[in-house]
């Protein structure tokens, strides 16, 4: 058990500096941009950058980084609560995605979601990629934790300050669930 904190203490660094940033495109039935457009090094935004196109954005992003690591779980885990949190991340925030392609469906103001990660998501599920058993419960937790914590400050900081009123209700609504699933997050590191 000392060699498995040893490597988690070693994991846990790597994984909170690769997985804190989140990204911006989203693969949606509601307006989503042209994958190809973002990749292309198109530098303008497919929308005006607004408080709400910033929030949908991160949020879009979030739920498809917390989906696409906990799919790794499937052949990469040793531990078996690791695979039901995984199982129940995948629900959760494809459910997620769905009420925000709902929410931004009904939105007048031209906001286009846009789900692309990060440079860090993506290395950081990379670096996931080539880990297995132990060592990738710890980089799969460690992400899980830190990625959780700031989805849950940009919803409460959305909540309070947001400039539309649909979507500060959509923030509002996931603050619970979030909050949960970082907790028990954190129970994984136990």
């Amino acid at each position: 058990m000392r060699f498995g904190a040893c490597v988690f203490a070693a994991i846990l660094p790597l994984a909170l500096s690769s997985c804190g940033q989140r990204d911006t495109s989203t693969s949606t039935e509601a307006k989503v941009a042209p994958a190809n457009e973002v990749a292309a090094g198109n530098d303008a935004a497919p929308v005006a950058s607004s408080g709400a196109q910033a929030f949908v954005n991160k949020a879009a992003a979030s739920d498809r980084f917390e989906i696409e690591s906990s799919r790794l779980v499937a052949s990469s885990a040793a531990s078996s609560a690791v695979m039901a949190y995984a199982r129940d991340m995948i629900a959760a925030h494809t459910a997620s995605t769905a009420k925000l392609k709902a929410t931004v469906a009904e939105d007048p103001s031209g906001i286009v979601i846009d789900d692309k990660l990060s440079p860090a998501q993506t290395a950081a599920l990379e670096d996931m990629k080539m880990k297995k058993g132990y060592i990738f419960d710890a980089a799969y937790v460690a992400a899980q934790v830190h990625a959780h914590d700031e989805t849950l400050t940009e919803l409460k900081n959305y909540a309070a300050s947001g400039d539309n009123g649909a979507l500060k209700d959509f923030a509002q609504a996931l603050i619970p669930t979030v909050t949960q699933h970082l907790n028990t997050a954190k129970t994984l590191t136990k």
